[in-house]
């Protein structure tokens, strides 16, 4: 009786287990969806396109116009994990982050079907984007 109760309790917790994080991820998914179509803006003839920077990068993927000056801003706010160190092979952007605040990358014009990529120094983290 003591082994199936055993059995019982640990096939609960694995259920339970799997149930927050498949449940986390779909709501992150979401967010990061929204996030996409909120991320870039045209100001006074400069795009602008905000990554987020924490446990990761956020919207991992956007579409931006290509051909007019670009500047992508990267936020902190808290970040403690290796996406606090970015590296844009691309553009040649390699710096650790301040923990919280916001870093302007000048990409300068960006040409059609150029993405840009970004990753954390261990290659663990990474995010696209994608000019057209």
């Amino acid at each position: 009786m003591n082994k199936i109760s055993s059995i019982i309790i640990t096939l609960a917790l694995v259920i339970g287990i799997g149930i927050v994080f498949l449940g986390g991820s779909k709501s992150k998914n979401s967010i990061a969806t929204s996030q996409e179509t909120q991320n870039i803006e045209i100001k006074d003839g400069i795009q602008y396109i905000t990554i987020n920077a924490k446990g990761g990068y956020s919207p991992k993927v956007s579409t931006a116009k290509a051909g007019i000056p670009t500047k992508l801003i990267v936020k902190t706010n808290g970040t403690y994990d290796c996406s606090a160190a970015l590296v844009i092979r691309s553009v040649g952007f390699q710096k650790i982050l301040d923990q919280t605040g916001e870093e302007v990358i000048d990409l300068g014009t960006p040409k059609a079907g150029q993405p840009l990529q970004g990753l954390c120094s261990m290659g663990m983290y990474n995010f696209a984007i994608n000019f057209n």
